[in-house]
């Protein structure tokens, strides 16, 4: 691991055992300067993921691509006809990341931005669940969400959160650079999120159903969002 970590390989997360000294620490410090997250876990969780190979007390997951820098991936969305960022907020589900990505991609959106913490990542089951889309769509990893939006604003992003409580999208008008937001799974927008979003918006909902997969929502509301700014 600690080669790997020397030759520049992205690492997305290291799980560390509880109470390991020695060798490991030098691998956490260096890991830690690279940007990766680091957590303290049991050693029945780490010889689960080993699946009995032997683990030292520490494994690291690596990302399948490396990730995007942030400035970069900006910059390309500015230069493009149609400038759309897709914002995900702590997503927990690798199929539904998968799913977004996916979705984005077609969409014409030039990248996603995710959290370093709480958050998937990159993982095999996100690049199976977007049947390929994470070669050619780039993620960017930030470790405050919601200084990046402001940042995206700065920058004369219009920022939309998919929201229930928003208006619905078909009765809103999506022009310009727009950086769209989308929950967690469970809890859906975070707070802080929500209040710098400029506008909210909503699926209608016309069944028993309150609420739509976050996967299925990012692509009723990209969709729409393609129809306006196409018409």
């Amino acid at each position: 691991m600690l080669e790997a970590l020397k030759a520049g390989k992205e690492v997305d997360k290291i799980f560390l055992q509880k109470g390991a000294i020695g060798s490991v620490r030098q691998i956490i410090e260096l890991a830690k300067n690279k940007g990766a997250v680091v957590v303290e876990a049991e050693k029945a969780l780490l010889d689960k993921m080993s699946e009995g190979r032997p683990h030292q007390g520490v494994i690291a997951r690596l990302a399948i691509e490396e990730y995007a820098d942030f400035d970069s991936l900006v910059e390309k969305a500015k230069a493009s006809e149609h400038p759309l960022l897709i914002i995900l907020d702590h997503l927990e589900d690798p199929h539904n990341f998968g799913a977004i990505l996916r979705t984005a991609l077609a969409a014409g959106a030039q990248g996603v931005i995710i959290p370093k913490r709480r958050s998937v990542a990159l993982t095999p089951a996100v690049a199976k669940a977007s049947a390929g889309a994470t070669a050619h769509l780039p993620v960017a990893r930030v470790a405050n969400l919601a200084q990046h939006v402001e940042l995206l604003k700065e920058q004369g992003f219009w920022v939309v959160g998919a929201e229930e409580s928003g208006k619905v999208i078909y009765e809103t008008k999506q022009r310009g650079p727009l950086a769209v937001i989308f929950g967690n799974e469970g809890e859906g927008l975070s707070r802080l999120l929500k209040e710098r979003c400029d506008e909210l918006v909503s699926v209608p909902m016309l069944g028993p159903v309150s609420s739509l997969n976050v996967a299925v929502s990012c692509g009723v509301v990209l969709f729409e969002m393609v129809r306006q700014r196409r018409a």
